[in-house]
């Protein structure tokens, strides 16, 4: 039931998105587009308050319950970075505006860093909210598996980092600077 729940929140989550933007763009109605895209995280609430309702009503916590803790915690920590990333795309195919920036360089590297910091953000997001499941559920036996989402968190950071600093080391290179070192 929880993962039903999960998908069709992820579901209404990228159809606001997606809504929001054609209406802005295409249809060219800014102000409705804007009021769907600021609906968007009212989808996160609303699953929140479900998988509450399903602990507090004595529903066992399953892996499902800590995958809607990280989803939220995405949603909160990257929703308006994916927001603007598709505004960005939109507004150049539909709105005549600027061709999306590809980073490579320096300014990839610190795109990479700040993610970083996002992911930071989305761990304790994601950590608060599977405490606050185990805490409002009230049952140390019927949530002993959302402690698997401390690892799956730390998992995700660790990878986040290792991939920043790689491109720290290694930093990505235009795709100019390739195609010449091709020749």
């Amino acid at each position: 039931m929880i993962l039903t729940l999960i998908v069709a929140c992820e579901v209404g989550f990228w159809m606001a998105i997606l809504t929001g933007l054609v209406v802005r763009y295409p249809l060219r109605r800014p102000r409705l587009g804007a009021a769907l895209l600021v609906s968007a995280p009212v989808i996160d609430v609303v699953l929140l308050v479900l998988v509450a309702t399903d602990l507090l009503r004595g529903g066992t916590a399953s892996w499902q319950h800590g995958v809607a803790a990280i989803y939220i915690g995405f949603s909160v920590a990257f929703g308006h970075r994916v927001i603007a990333w598709a505004d960005v795309r939109f507004a150049h195919r539909f709105a005549g505006g600027p061709a999306p920036v590809r980073l490579a360089g320096v300014s990839y590297t610190v795109a990479c860093w700040k993610d970083v910091a996002r992911t930071g953000l989305m761990v304790v997001i994601a950590g608060g909210l599977t405490w606050g499941l185990i805490v409002v559920a009230n049952d140390p036996v019927s949530t002993a598996e959302l402690l698997v989402n401390a690892r799956i968190l730390g998992v995700i950071l660790v990878v986040d980092v290792v991939w920043a600093l790689s491109y720290t080391i290694w930093p990505k290179r235009s795709p100019r600077a390739s195609a010449a070192v091709e020749s």
